[in-house]
């Protein structure tokens, strides 16, 4: 199953700051409330006590005293005609959101010596609209303040993030092997931005400087071994055009002849690495695909030795433009892998018209987890256990000309591999 992909940072900032701010908000609404209650409470407690107090003294000096009801407090003796049927109930303190009449109130109940007890009531209709007026307004300004908010994050982190954004599009645009690249910041990158991509460019001219060395290296070990390994061909050569050589010594040196030419192959290979692509470009010449490979075969037909092998070749007439060195290298090691791996029976190369090279074995052949462990050493740039060295080889060869090489199994045995020149082909 396929891994999700994590979201762009500056949103996952977004939603922390949304839900920091929807928090934030919650929490002061609650304790602004909680404290607005217990003032109100507070401050119709005082009120009503007040006036109870006052109207109780008036009542103890002036025995003919008799309240009269305003539009905002009335007073109530429990015992007494017109006490409502809400207010009879209550027990003696403050009660908030009392309804006398259909009006909201606060009533205060209190038992006094001189009228029994009683109840001041508060109309309090007008401000408790007044406050679900004003907590409305609270409420809206609040969200409007939390969507500004975010608004103005979400621009100001996206416009943050974008040199982020930018410099990773640089790094993944990155191509192996080529010289000069560079990883350039946004101006509005920030500081720790700028030292990434110092730090990235840095690394870039090391990575340049160590390239290069390595490329000098196997260029100059490549054209110092050039020399003894021509000394060594040259002597095997030269022995086998003398008269009366013992058979056994003919096949020793046989032997070193044939190892010899492959080790010269080998650093071919290992000079056309060791160039630029461009220089590896500059040394095509048109090839006619179909005439090389009986040439190929021929020169490779000594190593079936006593084996109970034979050679097949079936090609179209296909052009390709391409190093000559390079497609004797290529074709020869894949034939030459054939044959040291297969015991008996035909091995059948077949080149069609798109230039495609089709080259079938009858050996022990791979398994298709073999074939994947194959391609995987070769993507990790490991070293092969069938093939040596010269598969490794083979297949960068390809990378740097575009060329496709693929391994399958075949039934009940064998392993067929299929080289695509198809991006050699003349226009």
């Amino acid at each position: 199953m396929r891994a999700r992909k994590p979201g762009p940072l500056y949103r996952r900032v977004v939603w922390w700051l949304l839900g920091y701010l929807a928090l934030l908000s919650l929490a002061v609404f609650s304790v602004g409330n909680y404290v607005h209650e217990h003032a109100e409470h507070a401050a119709w407690r005082a009120l009503l006590n007040s006036e109870l107090d006052s109207i109780l003294e008036h009542t103890r000096h002036e025995p003919d005293y008799h309240w009269q009801d305003s539009d905002t407090l009335s007073l109530y003796r429990f015992g007494q005609p017109g006490l409502p049927e809400s207010v009879r109930t209550l027990h003696p303190g403050l009660h908030d959101g009392v309804l006398i009449d259909d009006r909201e109130t606060a009533v205060m109940v209190r038992d006094t010596a001189a009228l029994g007890r009683v109840a001041l009531a508060l109309d309090i209709t007008d401000f408790h609209d007044l406050e679900q007026f004003a907590t409305r307004w609270v409420m809206l300004a609040g969200i409007i303040m939390i969507f500004v908010t975010v608004m103005m994050a979400s621009f100001g982190m996206e416009r943050m993030v974008r040199p982020l954004s930018l410099l990773a599009r640089n790094i993944g645009a990155l191509r192996p092997g080529e010289q000069g690249q560079r990883i350039d910041v946004d101006p509005r990158g920030s500081s720790e931005l700028h030292t990434i991509a110092d730090a990235l460019n840095d690394y870039l001219d090391r990575n340049e400087q160590f390239v290069e060395r390595e490329r000098v290296f196997i260029s100059t070990a490549s054209h110092e071994l050039r020399t003894p390994i021509a000394v060594v061909t040259g002597a095997a050569e030269l022995a086998l055009e003398q008269p009366g050589l013992p058979e056994r010594a003919r096949q020793q040196m046989q032997r070193v002849l044939r190892t010899a030419q492959g080790v010269e192959e080998l650093i071919e290979l290992l000079l056309v690495l060791a160039r630029d692509p461009a220089r590896l470009s500059s040394r095509a010449e048109r090839i006619a695909l179909d005439q090389l490979l009986p040439e190929i075969v021929d020169d490779h037909r000594h190593l079936l030795g006593d084996k109970d092998l034979s050679i097949g070749i079936q090609a179209a007439a296909v052009d390709i433009v391409a190093p000559l060195a390079v497609v004797q290298a290529a074709i020869g090691n894949l034939l030459r892998n054939a044959i040291e791996n297969s015991g008996r029976g035909h091995i059948a190369l077949i080149l069609d018209a798109q230039a495609v090279l089709t080259l079938q074995d009858p050996g022990h052949g791979m398994s298709p987890e073999e074939i994947a462990a194959i391609h995987a050493r070769l993507a990790r740039g490991e070293r092969a256990d069938r093939g040596g060295i010269g598969l490794e080889l083979i297949a960068r060869l390809c990378e740097h000309l575009g060329w496709t090489l693929q391994f399958q199994p075949c039934e009940p045995r064998g392993t067929r591999v299929t080289l695509d020149f198809a991006a050699s082909r003349p226009a």
